[in-house]
């Protein structure tokens, strides 16, 4: 991946964290240089570290129309054009009231679709409508999730925020679709369960981790990280995806494909024999009874 973005200039909405912040690093090793968008201020801090002189951190909430704009203007100012979007920002509504519907509060529905859906919305349209400006197509990559198209009801019945990143991915084709032919491409990336700030409630639940050895059984059943989905990123925003536009890829561990099944834990010897004779063992003795009495 070393010069696959020679010379582009991205945009990161959610790039001082997570998923954002480890796709910055591998946007710059492949030559891009990047402006990273997150509203936290120490992270801002460390993604300017971090990332070096081919980035700029911008302090913004992505759900503030003007975000966006923003980050396309210091990338044009600054790197001398405006080539990619990726858009990470989002998160759980979980402690605004988001759950299962006839649990989900008015707060958190309202609150989780501002942050998943309504944020990815307002840095569309900017992206869209600066590479129209530019008549110079472009790439926008958004970040949906498999909870969008393949529930989890038991450990992760979270209703807004599924039907947040449900939308996304009909956001996502509606745009590729009606862009296609002025060469902007719109797709996005459906993780399962990865490693970033906003998953340590299910990290840290043996019972989830269990589920997730099923779940996501690929390279020993793990827990995803967030360098696993820099390579698609990387090649969604560079020219080798030239000809690939409103597709959705799941980068899961195998999720979308796997049952997901807790391995029963087996009894302990002694109380298996202490429960004696199965139903069925009692059914064949009884019948053996009849017969060698008749």
């Amino acid at each position: 991946m070393t010069s696959t973005l020679q010379n582009k200039s991205l945009v990161v909405i959610g790039g001082t964290s997570g998923l954002g912040l480890s796709a910055a690093k591998a946007f710059i090793a492949a030559g891009a240089q990047v402006v990273v968008v997150g509203k936290n201020p120490e992270k801002l801090e460390e993604a300017k570290k971090t990332l070096g002189n081919a980035a700029m951190a911008l302090a913004a909430d992505a759900t503030d129309p003007k975000a966006a704009l923003a980050a396309v203007q210091i990338a044009l100012k600054n790197f001398g054009g405006f080539h990619g979007l990726y858009h990470v920002a989002g998160g759980s509504g979980r402690r605004m009231g988001d759950g299962p519907l006839h649990e989900l509060t008015d707060e958190g529905w309202e609150y989780t679709l501002q942050q998943n859906l309504t944020s990815v919305f307002l840095s569309n349209r900017a992206a869209i409508r600066q590479f129209l400006e530019q008549k110079s197509g472009g790439a926008i990559l958004n970040m949906t999730s498999v909870l969008g198209f393949s529930p989890s009801p038991h450990y992760f019945g979270t209703h807004a925020y599924a039907t947040a990143k449900a939308a996304i991915i009909g956001l996502t084709k509606s745009l590729a679709a009606y862009y296609a032919a002025v060469n902007i491409r719109v797709n996005a990336l459906a993780p399962a369960l990865v490693a970033t700030p906003m998953s340590q409630r299910a990290q840290s639940d043996a019972e989830i981790l269990d589920f997730i050895g099923t779940k996501q059984p690929l390279d020993g059943g793990r827990i995803g990280d967030p360098s696993d989905l820099d390579a698609a990123a990387v090649y969604f925003m560079s020219d080798a995806s030239k000809f690939v536009t409103g597709q959705v890829l799941a980068i899961d561990g195998g999720w979308t494909v796997s049952e997901g099944q807790i391995p029963r834990r087996e009894a302990p010897a002694q109380a298996t024999q202490s429960q004696g004779p199965t139903p069925l063992a009692r059914k064949l003795a009884g019948l053996w009874t009849k017969l060698t009495r008749g």
